[in-house]
């Protein structure tokens, strides 16, 4: 593979090293801050809730920037979010200035999961795409992991070691920034919204740097002709993009209703549930977080050997055997098989829709419309989480467990159902190949 093209990908990927950290560094100050500034409940669930806002909102913006800036500045964008955001958050004096800073890096993060999944699409070839662009979500794991190692590494330093957790993001969010200098533009992007056929050549020439002038300029000929294939636009919503619509809501829609958030989040709540200690609770927790790296990796070995929809099978039969075990075990008072049962739902995630996601919403839209797609795909599974992490305390306390984790069960029978009738293999094909296979028109 060109060294080049794993440079560029991995430092668009990075974007979901800086989401993932940013996401889970906040786990680790919340007490405080709540104590420091008298929060009443309310306001602390503010504080605490103006990151995944702001995402939800920059999710649904997010293909403005993306298509008007292009997607090399929007992710240049995304840095200096993320370092204005760390920073502010770490010196805040007051809540308000602290929701405004924490509002900031929820938007980068929105953001982050439009434009870099995207970029590392349209930069890779088709035959190493999923492992690519499945860089982002293996970015992510790493940057919870090492927020949980920054965070207990940091808990001792003193009374202000809050803001020492929150400010020491701002060295991956400098390094990020200055590293998105040295990647070039999408091809893509100049070929199709700018219409820089020099430069998108220019940079398809770097991407193959074997292929003759021809077979350049072929490939800049066939991304034109499905760009303008396509339409304008202003024309996504229309009948002949209803299958890759209804397959980027579908993929994050079933994302979020398998529970993996609430499972995430909740974790100790589940395994307190159970009848373990709060000691360890938290620290069958931390197994969570290791599974998670140790199967993302998997996925991405398998992405593009077995194809995406080959993984949202295996991930699909993971998710029932496993709910559907746990929720057995609550019905049934065996509680010992929880935390296996438990294991064995993040492994299945990780192999299946985690690897999966954010690859197979970034290939199956055309250029003109892939950042519309991709905020389509995110913002319904950012709406989604939102919602699940909302409502799963009060699901747990309105119905016994048993019966929120089959709900969880069936939506995964549901998703199965979803894949044997309308998800498309994507795996070794051309975007514009994959564009002909939907019927896009």
């Amino acid at each position: 593979m060109n060294s080049r093209l794993i440079l560029w990908s991995f430092v668009s990927a990075l974007a979901g090293f800086l989401f993932g950290f940013d996401t889970v560094v906040i786990s680790g100050a919340e007490k405080t801050i709540q104590s420091l500034w008298s929060l009443s409940p309310a306001m602390h669930g503010l504080a605490m809730g103006a990151a995944l806002w702001g995402t939800v909102l920059a999710s649904l913006v997010g293909s403005w920037p993306t298509d008007r800036l292009g997607r090399k500045k929007t992710l240049l964008c995304i840095g200096l979010l993320f370092l204005v955001g760390s920073l502010w958050s770490a010196l805040a004096n007051e809540v308000y200035s602290f929701m405004i800073a924490r509002f900031l890096g929820g938007i980068a993060i929105g953001v982050s999961t439009v434009a870099a999944p995207l970029y590392i699409s349209e930069i890779s070839p088709p035959e190493s795409r999923g492992r690519l662009a499945g860089m982002f979500q293996l970015n992510i794991v790493f940057g919870i992991l090492a927020a949980l190692v920054s965070n207990s590494l940091l808990v001792n330093v003193g009374e202000n070691s809050w803001r020492w957790m929150l400010g020491i993001m701002a060295a991956p969010s400098l390094l990020y920034t200055f590293a998105c200098f040295i990647i070039p533009e999408s091809p893509r992007w100049l070929l199709s919204r700018k219409g820089d056929r020099a430069e998108g050549v220019a940079v398809l020439k770097l991407i193959t740097p074997n292929a003759t002038a021809a077979e350049l300029e072929a490939s800049a000929n066939a991304m034109t002709t499905a760009s303008d294939e396509a339409g304008s636009p202003q024309r996504f919503w229309r009948g002949g993009m209803k299958t890759p619509i209804l397959i980027a809501f579908l993929v994050a829609f079933f994302n979020q209703l398998s529970g993996i958030n609430a499972i995430l989040y909740y974790a100790p709540r589940i395994f307190e549930l159970t009848g373990l200690g709060k000691k360890t609770a938290l620290l069958q927790s931390v197994g969570i977080g290791v599974t998670n790296l140790i199967f993302t990796f998997v996925g991405l070995w398998l992405i593009d050997r077995l194809g995406r929809r080959t993984l949202l099978y295996i991930g699909s039969f993971g998710y029932i055997a496993s709910l559907g075990l746990c929720a057995w075990a609550f019905f049934t008072e065996h509680f010992a098989i929880v935390p296996a049962c438990i294991f064995a739902f993040i492994a299945a995630h990780a192999v299946g829709q985690g690897a999966v996601i954010w690859v197979l919403i970034s290939e199956i839209f055309p250029d003109k419309f892939r950042a519309m797609g991709q905020s389509l795909g995110s913002s319904t599974h950012w709406i989604f989480a939102a919602l699940l992490t909302s409502f799963f305390p009060k699901m747990v306390t309105a119905f016994p467990a048993g019966w929120v984790i089959l709900f969880f069960c069936f939506m995964m029978v549901l998703q199965l159902i979803w894949v044997k009738l309308m998800v498309p293999e994507t795996k070794g094909r051309s975007l514009e190949a994959i564009q002909r296979d939907l019927g896009v028109s």
